[in-house]
Formats: structure tokens, sequence, C-alpha cells
């Protein structure tokens, strides 16, 4: 089994002691586990403080950037696990989210928290993807 971390162009560092996102090759497959995912700029600053439809829309577009630095796509997403920290905020949320995919949504967990790990942050997406291996 190789495992790889995975970073993607313009993404802000991490604040702490984890990988943003690690690829798992495991022989016919490649898993990815995305950690999850704040809308803050590359300099580590809130993007749309507590608008939670921008956040939405910035997540998904690093999640798309991770993705393709792993050589995946929202398509090959089966499982995300969003936190709001209002569930007011949910229509906002899945109007965006239910552009971004398709026919067949990933299996999915939504929770309201009190908080997330930067002010001004509404919005936090973690998602896992599966990929078979192309046949040599």
């Amino acid at each position: 089994m190789k495992k790889e971390l995975i970073v993607a162009a313009g993404q802000s560092a991490p604040r702490g002691a984890y990988s943003p996102a690690v690829k798992l090759e495991l022989g016919g497959a490649s898993l990815l586990f995305v950690t999850g995912q704040l809308a803050l700029d590359p300099e580590g600053r809130a993007v749309a403080p507590f608008d939670a439809a921008t956040q939405t829309e910035y997540i998904f577009g690093l999640l798309r950037k991770i993705l393709a630095e792993a050589g995946m796509t929202l398509a090959d997403v089966v499982r995300a696990q969003t936190y709001l920290t209002d569930m007011a905020d949910y229509e906002k949320f899945t109007t965006v989210r239910d552009r971004y995919f398709g026919e067949v949504r990933p299996a999915s967990t939504l929770l309201e928290v009190k908080g997330l790990a930067h002010r001004g942050c509404c919005v936090e997406i973690e998602l896992t993807a599966l990929k078979p291996n192309q046949a040599s």
C-alpha cells in the first residue's frame, strides 16, 4: 500500500499537525481522504465571514482542486461530511452543493456544530473518494 500527501496549489497551509488530504493506492483502486475544508484564503483568512453560500462555493472550488491533484473528480466522491454552525444555513448550503454532485450523490452526513476551527467560518466539508485504477 502506497500513501501520498496531497496538497492543492493555492491552498492555505494546515494550522496543525495534519495533512490536507491523503491518497492510498490499494492495488486496484485509489482511496482519498480529504480533511475538512474551510473557506480560508491562501493567507488563512476567512472568505466571506459567516456567509454560508459563498463559503460553500469557495470550499467546493478547493475540493475540486484537491481531487484534481489526486487524479480524481467530484464524481469519485463516495462520502461527504458537512458541518454547519447554524442549521438556518441548510438551504443556502444545499443549493450550492446540489450543483456540484451528479445524479449519484455521495453518502452524506450533515451536523450542526457550535463552532469551527477558524472565526468567521460557518461551513466545513470533508470528503472520501474512491477511483478504480486504470488497467495497464
